[in-house]
């Protein structure tokens, strides 16, 4: 078994599933998991059909579309149990170069969590519409403003976990989906003080399928992030009250950029 294991919720990516596989398994050393809620299309059959080709693949069914926060709980989940050290989350569209996990899973020697950053230098997005671009820029500046971090790029997808951040951040309540899930992920590690690093990836747009972002979901983030950012303030306002200190900061202790590398 491999150190590292890389969860790809699937749920009609038929005509994604097989390349995105091979390009990990040909630039990587790590094992496989593929969550699918019970694709329509047959993706769960392929999967199948993968896992027997590839001793590496696993693949964990799960009965009906419960969404990719769920799904990625259930993938950590399976890990955990067996002992990986770092759990990896990536898309199935190809939107994540397996070809740059190496460099992502290098930096978890001296973190907690690594991100994938679209927003750093050195990081791009291809194929993006400019109200695309646009909407994630604001997103994550307005995640910046409200919870009063540093992190450029708080709703990428694409991060690799060690088993022991995992184990500290409170996963049983984590209830949150879609890019909400990963800003909740990563809100939750800074506040018990784990080490995040962003590292600059290049994010290609899907060539095949369609993108799961919907409005509810792009409303969900905003109200809980709102939340979580309000929250934090009141709780930093009784502290000072109460005990005369302050409430230690997630700005920048446990936050790092890695810089781009030079041609």
């Amino acid at each position: 078994m491999n150190e590292t294991l890389v969860i790809i919720p699937t749920f009609n990516e038929i005509e994604n599933l097989e390349m995105i596989v091979d390009r990990v398994l040909a630039s990587a050393d790590a094992d496989i998991l593929i969550v699918d809620d019970s694709s329509p299309d047959g993706t769960g059959a392929l999967a199948d059909r993968l896992a027997e080709r590839h001793p590496q693949v696993h693949v964990l069914h799960r009965s009906e579309k419960n969404g990719l926060g769920g799904a990625y709980l259930a993938g950590f989940a399976w890990g955990l149990e067996r002992d990986y050290w770092a759990l990896v989350e990536m898309d199935a569209d190809g939107s994540h170069q397996p070809e740059e996990l190496p460099k992502l899973v290098d930096q978890l020697i001296d973190h907690d969590l690594v991100l994938g950053s679209r927003w750093v230098p050195g990081g791009r997005v291809l194929n993006w519409s400019r109200r695309r671009e646009i909407l994630s820029r604001g997103g994550n500046m307005y995640a910046r403003l409200a919870l009063g971090i540093d992190v450029r790029d708080s709703t990428g997808g694409y991060r690799v976990f060690s088993a022991a951040a995992l184990r500290r951040i409170d996963l049983l309540h984590v209830a949150s989906q879609g890019y909400c899930f990963q800003v909740d992920l990563l809100w939750r590690a800074l506040e018990r003080g784990l080490r995040v690093v962003e590292v600059p990836i290049t994010f290609v747009e899907r060539v095949h399928g369609e993108s799961k972002m919907s409005g509810s979901i792009v409303s969900e983030s905003l109200a809980l992030v709102t939340w979580w950012g309000m929250r934090r303030r009141v709780t930093a306002v009784g502290m000072l009250l109460r005990h005369g200190r302050r409430l230690r900061s997630v700005r920048a202790l446990s936050h790092r950029m890695l810089p781009p590398v030079r041609p």
